[in-house]
């Protein structure tokens, strides 16, 4: 299985008793989608091994102990600490027609409701205080909230992603960082 034919589920976080069970953490949106998984891939020298499942029972916010076939003992396990846990594409669940999946508008055209095509999306960062979108614009890069009423929705067909920006923001990105610099630009217009 090739990874770019994966989204990310989440990792092991660490070991769990003494019979080779882990604990995994689901880094999505509704974890107890998952809760029936039969097998899921660890990433393992750069490559996507698939695990098959015996057990997982859920324990609570987005973590599962999962016991997996030919794993049965603690040292096996630790083994597996730090993993990442992977699953194709097509299992992720249906969306809205409206909603759409990160990896989805990578490459897609940014237009903004009041200033028109602005960049290309180039990457989603996931921080612990919220999630970012970063844009190529004038060839610098950009970031933009993901927010519901920032992100608006995405044309798959024309490959365009259409969002209204906070007012202001554009301005963070075109103006002077250095109100200085403001100052010798003015000057020099002056000057001619």
């Amino acid at each position: 299985m090739n990874i770019d034919a994966c989204f990310l589920l989440g990792y092991i976080v660490k070991t769990h008793g003494t019979k080779g069970q882990v604990v995994a953490f689901f880094d999505v949106d509704y974890p107890e989608d998952y809760e029936d998984l039969e097998s899921v891939f660890l990433e393992q020298k750069g490559r996507l091994i698939p695990f098959f499942i015996d057990s997982i029972d859920p324990i609570k916010d987005s973590r599962f102990i999962i016991k997996f076939e030919d794993i049965s003992t603690m040292e096996q396990a630790e083994a597996l600490r730090g993993t990442s846990l992977y699953l194709p594409l097509n299992e992720l669940p249906e969306l809205e027609e409206d909603q759409f999946y990160f990896h989805e508008v990578i490459g897609y055209q940014v237009v903004d409701e009041n200033h028109g095509k602005l960049g290309t999306v180039k990457e989603f960062y996931d921080l612990p205080q919220q999630q970012l979108m970063a844009m190529d614009y004038l060839g610098q890069e950009m970031l933009i909230p993901v927010m519901g009423e920032i992100l608006l929705r995405a044309d798959h067909e024309a490959k365009e992603l259409h969002i209204l920006l906070p007012e202001g923001l554009l301005e963070v990105y075109t103006e002077p960082a250095n109100p200085e610099d403001a100052d010798d630009q003015d000057d020099t217009e002056e000057d001619k």
